[in-house]
This record gives C-alpha cells, sequence and structure tokens, in this order.
C-alpha cells in the first residue's frame, strides 16, 4: 500500500505491543496505564444517563457543537473554577474525545515537518507518537523529582526556539513527578520572556493522596501577565470518572481554539454528545468530590504497598521517588551486586516469573534510559501488589 511519508516517523505502542503477552494465565499486570474499573461510580453514571435522557433527549442524542455540548462547557468552567482557575468562561475551552484529541489537534494546527517542540524525558508515549507524527523534531528536557528541570528548560527554548512545549507537571506519566510551585511559576515566566507556547497536560491533577500538589499553571497564570496567552491547558474525565465517556477539554488563546476546532470538524465533527451531556449531568449532580476522595484513598494505599513491597524485595537494586499522586512509580534498577541493569531484559525476566510491567526507552524522545521502568498501582489489589513485587524479586 502506498502509506503516508508521515508513518515512517512512527512506530506501534511498545505498550500495546506488550499487552499481547499479557495472556498468560495468572500474571499480575502492572502494565496498564488506565484506572481502577472496579472504583468507577456506576450508580452516578447511570443517574446521569437518565438525568440526562429525561431533561433533554433531543440534545443528548442529536448532533452537536464542535466546540461542545454548552452544559458541560459550563460545568467544565465550573470544576476548573473550583480548582483555582479565576475567569474561565465557558466560552473558553472545547471539549475534546479525551485529552488524547487535545493533543492530536495541537499536532494538526502546529506542527509543520521540522518544527522543534520541546517534551519531558521521559514523558508519555502517545506524545511521542502523536508530535512525530505530524513531523516535529523533538527535543528532551530531563525530569528529576521536581518535574521538567528549568533552567535546563529555558537553555532549550532559548537555542531551539521551538513551536511549543508539552509539560506533565502533576504527576506526569510516566514520571510520577510533581513540579515544584516556583518551577511552575519559572516556567510561566520563561514562556512570556521568549514568548513560547507551553501545553500543559493535566490528566492526574486531581489524584493526589496527602496535600493538594500546587496549583496548575492555568491556575497560576494570573500571577504572570501575558501568561494566559502563551498558555494551553489539556484536562480530563478519563482518570477521575471514566475512560469509556471520553471526554476531554482544551483550554487556550481564542485563535488557536478556533483552529482546533476548525480541524475537529474533519476529524469527528464532535465529542459524543450522549457521552458529554452523561458529564454534564454527573458534574451537575456534585458527585465528583466524593469519587475523587474514595479514588484518592485507595491510590495512595496502593501506591504505598508497592513501594514498600519494592524496598522489601528489590533493595538497592531499584531506586525511585515515591509517588505523591497519578498512577505510577517510576524507577531506575542500579545494578547493585551485580543485578539486571536494564529495563527490557528485566521486563522479560519478570514476564517468565509471571509478572508485567513496561520499560522506561519507549518514553523517551531521545537517548533513551534503558535502566528504567514503569510500574503501576492503579489496577491491582493489594495482595497482588505484594505477590506481584515478590515474583518482580525473584525475576532479578
Amino acid at each position: 500500500m502506498p502509506f503516508a511519508d508521515r508513518l515512517n516517523n512512527v512506530e506501534t505502542s511498545a505498550i500495546r505491543e506488550l499487552f499481547k503477552l499479557l495472556g498468560k494465565p495468572g500474571i499480575i499486570s502492572f502494565a496498564g496505564g488506565f484506572p481502577d474499573s472496579a472504583l468507577f461510580d456506576v450508580d452516578g453514571i447511570r443517574e446521569a444517563v437518565n438525568a440526562a435522557l429525561s431533561e433533554e433527549p433531543g440534545a443528548t442524542l442529536q448532533y452537536g457543537a464542535t466546540e461542545g455540548h454548552p452544559p458541560l462547557r459550563e460545568q467544565l468552567a465550573a470544576f476548573m473554577a473550583s480548582k483555582g482557575v479565576r475567569g474561565l468562561a465557558a466560552n473558553d475551552l472545547i471539549v475534546t474525545t479525551g485529552s488524547q484529541q487535545a493533543l492530536d489537534l495541537l499536532g494538526k494546527t502546529l506542527v509543520s515537518p521540522g518544527d522543534k517542540v520541546i517534551v519531558e524525558g521521559p514523558t508519555f508515549l502517545a506524545t511521542i507518537q502523536c508530535f512525530r507524527l505530524y513531523g516535529a523534531d523533538l527535543v528532551t528536557v530531563p525530569v528529576d523529582g521536581q518535574g521538567a528541570q528549568t533552567d535546563r528548560l529555558e537553555q532549550l527554548i532559548a537555542e531551539h526556539k521551538p513551536k511549543f512545549v508539552y509539560l506533565i507537571p502533576t504527576f506526569g506519566n510516566p514520571s510520577g513527578a510533581m513540579m515544584s510551585l516556583e518551577r511552575r511559576k519559572a516556567v510561566l515566566r520563561m514562556a512570556v520572556k521568549h514568548g513560547t507556547l507551553i501545553v500543559e497536560d493535566d490528566p492526574y491533577g486531581d489524584l493526589y493522596f496527602g496535600d493538594a500538589p500546587p496549583p496548575s499553571l492555568l491556575a497560576l497564570a494570573d500571577e504572570v501577565p501575558g501568561a494566559r496567552d502563551v498558555l494551553v491547558h489539556c484536562g480530563s474525565l478519563s482518570k477521575v470518572l471514566s475512560p469509556g465517556l471520553r471526554v476531554g477539554w482544551m483550554v487556550g488563546p481564542a485563535e488557536l481554539l478556533a483552529k482546533a476546532t476548525m480541524c475537529k470538524q474533519f476529524s469527528d465533527a464532535h465529542t459524543s454528545t450522549f457521552a458529554q451531556a452523561t458529564a454534564a449531568q454527573y458534574l451537575k449532580a456534585g458527585r465528583m468530590p466524593a469519587t475523587l476522595s474514595r479514588v484518592r484513598r485507595v491510590y495512595a494505599e496502593r501506591a504505598a504497598t508497592m513501594t514498600t513491597a519494592l524496598r522489601r524485595e528489590l533493595g538497592d537494586a531499584i531506586d525511585f521517588v515515591a509517588p505523591q499522586g497519578g498512577l505510577f512509580v517510576w524507577a531506575w534498577l542500579t545494578g547493585a551486586g551485580g543485578k539486571v541493569a536494564d529495563g527490557a531484559v528485566f521486563a522479560k525476566k519478570a514476564i517468565e516469573q509471571g509478572v508485567a510491567f513496561v520499560p522506561g526507552a519507549p518514553f523517551f524522545a531521545n537517548d533513551p534510559v534503558h535502566a528504567t521502568l514503569r510500574l503501576s498501582f492503579a489496577t491491582a489489589p493489594l495482595d497482588k501488589i505484594e505477590e506481584g513485587i515478590q515474583r518482580l524479586g525473584k525475576a532479578l
């Protein structure tokens, strides 16, 4: 087949390929990046569906505006206001089919072949694939326990003059890192100083375990004059309500939203009005705080169980920063005592022991660190986490 040249820049997801190996009976998987379906508020979603069909059946089942279902846009603006974002109106955001579509729309509207785009190292694998599909030349800024290293980021911005910078400041996938307040403000200042667009992806910010994280870049933007003009914020209900609804949103400068809306018309016309009306009714009903409280409690316990077991079973052969939220533990193999020091090799040995995780190298756009790995604690009960980490210890 005469496929488009752009497909030469991307490969099949390493994570999706890994799932082909998970059919082995009895395998314990820490590989997925999805929430636990047992924690979905099924009763609340059912009530929201019934309310949508009762109150606005025509609008719920009909075609809708590409920008999004008006009641949902209003609810999302209120949801963002509850998280410290001031002055956000319904018309300041568009609804997307998951935040994944927001990234695709950014690629379509902003990236020409050869354009420089700065991403974190490591970063969300689908972001690497998406931006490369449109021909982006990806530049990597290193990440530590406090998120992207802002001193290095400013150097890269000055050197490469990128089309935009893509960051996951809060509990990044896969790093789990939480960017400090000081670094968040520094990012906004340098964005204004250099006139560089910053894309903030925030699917995990509500999944904190203790104290709330620092405000999002969007919530902080009013403290830095001009920052709103160079900031895009992508949100999602996938990790906190249901990924099956495929409801995300994008906040950004009006001219960018207009172009993104035009491109969305070409791709799916609009996000499912049924899903949007359901999400709007759910948010309107006020059930989200209780849902988040439950999810945070469960994930916090699972994260603590996993990190304790890793220290006990793998000892100094592994290193990591205990996550303060999100769905992942990002770890480094140290090779201490002659143990395995390559994530891909370790993954194969782990599968033989009946446990799966994702090697870390694919999460790097450049210069992959092969000693890394990502473990998700979200979907495994405590006993399976304990057993799975014991198996990891044997795989070393």
